[in-house]
């Protein structure tokens, strides 16, 4: 064979035999630039606007609520400050940087809460009700939706500006998706609450403050493990965290019941977060712990179209349902189940021992808890902290009109022409039924009743609920030899230690629940003191 057929024989033999990884290599590549687009082409063709920070390399692309960084070189990409990662590194070619088209034409799709709350924002009512789930569209009606924005504008002023911040959260039951917006007098955070069809399913609104809470020295979390759970069912079912302690049980748990207001699972109040402090503080214990979102925080305007919710229905009635959860669960030891309620909490705390027909609660835990009427102990709350002002010497004038106000809506639940069943033309208090439904109800005048063992606990420091509540306490029970009574000097209403003279200024500073109430609790349900 002549020397140039043996050459061209080899060359072919090499073409097909040695450049199979390159042949794929270049495949890969070739696909990999086909499913490459220009950033700003792309971006813009969807609405969006593109900027590019020289300093740090970052390319900025936003549109309406959305906000996403990325960088050349970099496989990952952040939206809305959550990390993402993409398929294939964001390129620069010829001096064009280029993006997955598949991640950039998903991540510039509008959500409907998005969507939803540009409609309301517009005051484009009926328009925004149709992302509204059907089952709430009596609530968060058209006509509700109209005046929302107006109202939030009218109290707390001009919406200054477009979100500032957009986080999305998941739970058990909702994807919540909280905008933080600027007003001339403070800022807002409103949550849209989604449900698993991506409709509109309730909305929650607040006061926007930063989360500055600290975690606590007794926090150990190799000491437990937390699971995602859900109290009760249907569509006033709640997300809830339960707090186990690492190792094999049974482990005794405490079931955990809010005072007044709507609150998270963590009871979160300014700088405080003190249902989950007792959750880690008491794993760390060996002791389980459940919490869960109060049905008035995470069902805020389903219970606010409610005229007659009451406040078994607030406080009482999920007991039973974490009670049903826990007794299947192989790590709880079902004959340890206690509750301990804070504030109004354990003011509902013998209505919740009245409705424990079984008897499955151990004992409760009785945490700042009025003994008195709600209306009274309402009204001696505002004696107390004008009387703390005074010592302070601070000017009372602005307390004094709103102890005014609260004794004059006190007075009014007192007057005995009103009822449930007349309830008066206007109240000051929001739902008048919630207020007349229980007046005559004192905690601990059924408490009495009952021979449930309680351990209550109270802050000596206390603005809220004051020691004569403690006394009260201790007044009505001293038959009962199955009730420790311990109390704590410094110890304010969210039952951190506080030096000063509390009037709930310090609750917006970091703070945690004082480790002599987490070692006391322990004690008491491990049956060691």
């Amino acid at each position: 064979m002549n020397h140039w057929k043996k050459q061209l024989i080899s060359l072919i033999s090499a073409c097909l035999i040695l450049p199979v990884a390159s042949i794929s290599a270049a495949t890969q590549e070739s696909n990999e630039v086909e499913s490459l687009v220009p950033i700003r082409e792309m971006a813009e063709k969807n609405g969006a606007e593109v900027s590019w920070q020289q300093k740090t390399g970052d390319i900025t692309i936003t549109k309406n609520e959305i906000t996403i960084v990325v960088k050349v070189g970099e496989q990952q990409a952040m939206v809305n400050g959550q990390a993402v990662s993409l398929n294939h590194p964001v390129q620069l070619i010829k001096g064009v940087s280029l993006i997955d088209v598949a991640f950039l034409t998903e991540a510039l799709k509008e959500a409907p809460e998005d969507i939803f709350m540009t409609l309301v924002s517009e005051g484009k009512a009926e328009e925004a009700a149709k992302y509204v789930h059907t089952s709430m569209s009596g609530v968060l009606s058209p006509a509700l939706l109209s005046q929302l924005w107006t109202s939030l504008e009218g109290q707390n002023g001009k919406i200054t500006s477009k979100p500032l911040a957009k986080r999305v959260e998941n739970n058990t039951v909702h994807r919540n998706v909280t905008y933080t917006f600027k007003t001339e007098l403070t800022s807002l955070s409103i949550t849209v609450r989604m449900n698993p069809n991506g409709l509109v399913d309730d909305l929650h609104i607040a006061a926007a403050t930063p989360d500055v809470y600290q975690t606590p020295s007794y926090d150990v979390p190799s000491a437990y493990t937390e699971q995602a759970i859900t109290i009760g069912h249907g569509e006033l079912a709640l997300p809830g965290t339960l707090t186990l302690p690492k190792g094999e049980g049974a482990f005794p748990v405490v079931i955990l019941v809010h005072g007044s207001g709507p609150s998270n699972q963590d009871a979160a109040i300014g700088g405080a977060k003190p249902f989950r402090d007792l959750a880690v503080g008491l794993a760390s214990q060996g002791i389980a712990v459940l919490r869960y979102d109060k049905v008035t925080y995470e069902h805020t305007y389903k219970v606010a179209s409610q005229p007659k919710f009451t406040l078994k229905q607030e406080s009482v009635d999920q007991v039973a349902d974490a009670i049903q959860l826990l007794q299947k669960n192989p790590q709880i030891d079902s004959t340890a189940i206690y509750v301990a309620g804070h504030s109004q909490g354990g003011f509902v705390m013998p209505l919740i021992i009245e409705e424990d027909k079984q008897d499955d609660i151990a004992g409760a835990i009785l945490l700042a808890a009025p003994s008195s009427s709600f209306v009274d102990a309402l009204t001696e709350q505002q004696d107390e902290l004008v009387d703390r002002v005074k010592q302070l010497g601070l000017d009372t004038q602005n307390i004094k009109l709103q102890a005014d106000f609260y004794k004059n809506a006190a007075a009014i639940v007192k007057d005995p022409k009103y009822s449930v069943d007349h309830l008066p033309d206007s109240f000051p208090l929001g739902a008048a039924y919630w207020w007349y439904e229980q007046r005559d109800y004192v905690p601990s005048v059924l408490a009495k009743e009952q021979n449930t063992p309680m351990l209550i606990m109270q802050g000596e420091n206390d603005v809220q609920v004051s020691m004569k509540q403690f006394q009260d306490w201790k007044s009505a029970l001293q038959s009962h030899t199955n009730v420790t009574y311990k109390s704590y000097p410094k110890v304010n209403h969210i039952l951190s230690s506080y030096d000063g003279i509390s009037i709930g200024t310090e609750y917006t500073q970091p703070s945690n629940v004082s480790q002599d109430i987490i070692d006391d609790i322990a004690k008491w349900v491990l049956g060691s003191e």
